[in-house]
């Protein structure tokens, strides 16, 4: 997909994640992308690791930060401890009228993502991606239990109770997408 598409769905979630309510942070929009392609099927083509805070991309940063000396996002900074939320521009809403038939396509899978995820925080998105990260990865075995097990390993600081959690509502979520994506 060319670089103009990206943006235009990029912003269309950021837009429909802030409708949902969502901080829309980098950290939201990082587990919102990483969904939107792993259960949404969105080809997007962005490359995933696994890193401090779940999912992460850095194609996906860069891209962000490009968007940004675009002028297609903004940055609205936030009294502290909070950090900075992105906000799409004038600008972007030209690119997605621009784009409308592509933004039309994945409209519904967007929609779904802003939907499930609108109202998290930063800690519940880094235990529900990882948790998927996890499913996907598929070396913990298909248990719930192995695979809350996995998770934990990998972050320690997730209690076992959450990540059993987490891992229940990805599958949950994964079951929805499949519905949803048929």
């Amino acid at each position: 997909m060319d670089r103009l598409r990206k943006a235009a769905l990029l912003t269309t979630l950021i837009q429909k994640l802030r409708e949902q309510g969502s901080w829309s942070g980098e950290t939201h929009v990082q587990k919102g992308i990483f969904i939107l392609q792993e259960l949404m099927e969105v080809p997007l083509e962005f490359d995933f690791i696994l890193y401090k805070h779940g999912p992460f991309s850095f194609d996906l940063r860069d891209e962000l930060t490009a968007l940004r000396a675009d002028e297609l996002l903004s940055l609205e900074r936030q009294p502290w401890p909070y950090g900075p939320r992105l906000a799409p521009t004038e600008r972007s809403v030209n690119i997605q009228s621009l784009f409308s038939k592509t933004v039309a396509t994945f409209e519904n899978q967007i929609n779904f993502v802003a939907l499930k995820l609108g109202g998290k925080g930063v800690t519940e998105l880094e235990r529900l991606a990882t948790a998927l990260y996890v499913t996907r990865e598929g070396e913990s075995g298909p248990s719930v239990d192995e695979r809350a097990e996995r998770l934990v390993h990998l972050k320690p600081h997730v209690s076992l109770t959450d990540a059993r959690d987490a891992i229940i509502e990805s599958d949950r979520m994964s079951a929805e997408a499949k519905e949803h994506l048929s």
